[in-house]
Order: C-alpha cells, then structure tokens, then sequence
C-alpha cells in the first residue's frame, strides 16, 4: 500500500485547530469539517468508567451521519458526573453552530487528564472563528489533539478516485480492544453507514486491537469514520483492503510514539490452533515487561519470549514444535534456546524495529500484535502526568 508523502484531506474535507487557554501553550483544540453531511460509523472503549464524550459520541453516532469531530486535549471530561455530559453537550452544540449544523451531527471528543473539569467556556469561545481558518493539512488538526504524542499523526493514501486520511493522537493508557486513543478517518468514498461500521470494526480487529502500549485500556478511546461521498462509488472491497492497510500503519506509527519509547515491537504468531490463541499468545509477547526491557536493552536474552508464550495457559502448544526469531535471526528452536552469536543478535535487537516471529505448528491461524519498548522514559512522564 502507497501513502502520501505528505498526508491530504479527501475533498471536501478541511480542518483547523488553534489554543484556546487548556494549554499554557500549543495548540488544544481542534474541528474537523466536512462540506456537506457524511455518512459515519464509530466505536468507543470497553471501559467500564467511560467519559462524557464517549457517552455522548455512542448517542450521536445512531444517526449515521455527522458533518464535524471537534476534539479538546489536555483534560479528558472523565470521571465529571453529569455535569461532564452536560459539557460535552455544550461543546458538540458550540462546534455545530460554528458549522452551520446541528449537535446531533457532530462528535466531542476530549483527551487527558481524568477527573478535571472541563472548561467549557474556553472551547466555547475558543471554536468561534474556527471556520475561517480551515486549511487542507490534516496535520494541523492532528497537532490540536496531542498530549503526550511527541509527534503529530497523520496519513493518507488512495482507493480509486478516492482518498483515504486518518489523523490520531495516542502515546499511553493504550490497550483498547476496539481502537485506540483517538482515531478519525475520512473520506470522499460514497459508502453507507452500515458498511462502514462492518468494515471499521473488521479493520480494527486486526489493528487498533492488537495495539499496546502499557495494557491499560483509556477511559476515552473513539474511532469515527465520515464518508462524504464526493468521489462518487467505489469497489468495496478495494476501500477494505486500503482501510486496514492504513489501520495496522497508523497503529504502527502510534505504537512507535509510545510513552518513552525507543521502537516499535511486533510480535506474529503463526500455526496456532485458532485466531484466539494466536491473538492471545501475540498480545502476551508485546505486553511482556520482561520483553519491553529485553528490546529496549537489546539484550538476547530469549528465554522471555518462551515465558510469555508459556504463561498463555489456556493455549494448544507442544514444546518440541516452538520456533522464534527476532528480526530474522532463529533464537528458539525446537523449544530450546538455539546456538546463535549473542552479538548479532544483540546488533539485531539494535534497531528501531524488533520483530519477532513465533511459529507452533500446531495449526493454521495467525495474528500480530504491535506495542513498543518500556524505558525509564514511560517512568518519567508518567509520574508527573496529572501535574505536568
């Protein structure tokens, strides 16, 4: 799959974003637009203590249809009581009548600090203007929604006459089961809503899903798609294919930027008797402390990557069948530590990519799972975050 060297909006769409007080400085609010009514699908976090936007945004999104997303960062609208969903109302009725639209056809979001409230007279005031500074970067908008991100997210790529944008934040708190931090995904694709949320939650099982940064799952993770059909049809299964194709390297370029990290681990697991498992086992690995700090040390000390496959105890496994290798070097072999060079594997482990390949020839089904090191720079920022 081609991406954009730059990332683009489709047509149609634009974006601005700007500071509006949250912040002492950068940008902390954002408003992405489309010229005309989109058909939209989303999904939310499985969190138990979801957000106000969250709560709202799963209301809005039975309509099928939005024109706008205006996303605040720096303060989550968690943990805020009624007085949260009433916020979050008051902000998706300011950003509507800054469109031209009603609130029911855009979505809040709000990422950061939980348990703060939200200050809604700032982004009330602060999105008045915002219309008339709309640009065609996608970048901009990505900037207005970052908090710990050490870099604006964003890529593009095409389908046809089509083209096919999704800008994200997500750096930490990231083990989603159903997206990741914040994702939005445009484009100019004519697409229904019930077959954008069929392939939406097809593309995120195979990617926001198999992503973790630190295995805690975010109070306000959200993944809307907006399909405002202004390049006409186009082949269903061609958009498919784009859309988890740029699902799994967004959640790559997140799985990079998170908390402290050094590199992007993939973990694929193959010959597992059923997805589940292979799901499991894959999740395990990237998830391993023990594994995060082998890689940030990029030490080949392998024997970690036969814990993390050992402690999945409800898995099908033969002992004498398990082979591994980390960016193609065989480290296991037959269930044993293979004789390798500890110093090539060592340069191997070096790099800014670790993958690392399982093979337990016990049956057909695969999986990847995507997630980064563990350094003393995910210590660092966490143990301030609330004060920062």
């Amino acid at each position: 799959m081609h991406f954009d060297t730059q990332p683009v909006f489709p047509r149609g769409f634009r974006c601005s974003s700007r500071n509006c007080g949250i912040k002492q400085s950068g940008r902390d609010l954002s408003l992405f637009v489309s010229d005309v009514d989109a058909a939209a699908a989303a999904i939310f976090t499985r969190n138990l203590f979801p957000g106000a936007p969250v709560v709202l945004g799963r209301e809005t999104i039975r309509g099928g249809v939005l024109r706008g997303i205006v996303v605040n960062s720096k303060v989550s609208n968690v943990a805020t009581g009624e007085q949260g969903i009433a916020n979050a109302r008051r902000m998706a009725a300011a950003a509507a009548a800054e469109i031209g639209t009603t609130a029911d056809r855009v979505i809040a979001s709000s990422t950061g600090v939980i348990g703060v409230p939200l200050p809604i007279e700032k982004i009330e005031s602060g999105v008045r203007g915002m219309m008339q500074e709309l640009t065609a970067d996608p970048m901009f908008g990505a900037e207005g929604i970052m908090t710990t991100d050490t870099h604006p997210k964003a890529l593009s790529t095409r389908v046809g006459a089509a083209t096919l944008t999704i800008v994200a934040k997500g750096a930490g708190m990231i083990e989603p089961d159903m997206a990741t931090m914040l994702v939005y995904i445009f484009t100019d694709a004519r697409i229904s809503a019930t077959s954008l949320d069929r392939m939406l939650r097809d593309a995120a099982f195979v990617s926001f899903n198999m992503l973790s940064i630190d295995t805690d799952t975010s109070t306000s993770d959200t993944c809307v798609i907006m399909a405002n059909g202004l390049a006409g049809v186009v082949d269903e299964g061609a958009f498919f294919d784009a859309l988890q194709a740029a699902c799994i390297r967004m959640t790559e370029i997140i799985a990079s930027d998170g908390e402290g990290a050094t590199k992007l681990l993939r973990a694929t697991v193959r010959g597992a008797t059923d997805v589940t498992q292979a799901r499991l086992i894959a999740k395990s690995l990237i998830n391993s402390p023990l594994v995060k700090t082998m890689a940030y040390g990029a030490d080949p000390n392998v024997g970690r990557i036969l814990m993390a496959i050992g402690k999945c105890f409800d898995i099908t496994i033969e002992n004498d069948r398990v082979m591994a290798s980390v960016n193609g070097f065989p480290v296991i072999e037959n269930g044993e530590r293979a004789q390798f060079d500890d110093e090539r594997v060592r340069a191997a482990l070096a790099g800014d990519v670790l993958d690392i390949e399982i093979e337990l020839d016990v049956g057909e089904a695969e999986a990847t799972a995507y997630g980064c090191d563990l350094t003393e720079g995910y210590v660092n920022e966490n143990a301030a975050y609330y004060s920062s």
